[in-house]
């Protein structure tokens, strides 16, 4: 019968180690949930970021462009004739 009474205590430890570990690796699921939102939270933000500096790169080099900028003078050209073209479709509708 001591020997039966060994063995559950033994697994009652067991069973005790157990459930602590489960308990440990519940926490650092959940610490690891909140790091990856926050990680999520932070990527969206930095590729807005990223986004919005692109957009402002295109802008100033197209006003660079219609500036005359001369290492733009090819898409300066290009900007014009392009505005040209859109200016004579306008007329074009407005005298229809």
């Amino acid at each position: 019968m001591s020997d039966l009474t060994e063995i559950i205590d033994i697994l009652e430890g067991r069973v005790e180690k157990l459930l602590q570990n489960y308990k440990k690796l519940e926490q650092k699921q959940q610490s690891l949930q909140e790091e990856l939102t926050s990680l999520r939270s932070e990527k969206k933000r930095l590729q807005e970021s990223l986004e919005s500096s692109e957009n402002r790169v295109k802008t100033l080099k197209a006003a660079n462009a219609l500036l005359g900028s001369n290492d733009y003078k090819k898409e300066t050209k290009l900007k014009i004739n392009s505005l040209i073209r859109e200016i004579d479709q306008c007329i074009v509708h407005l005298s229809e």
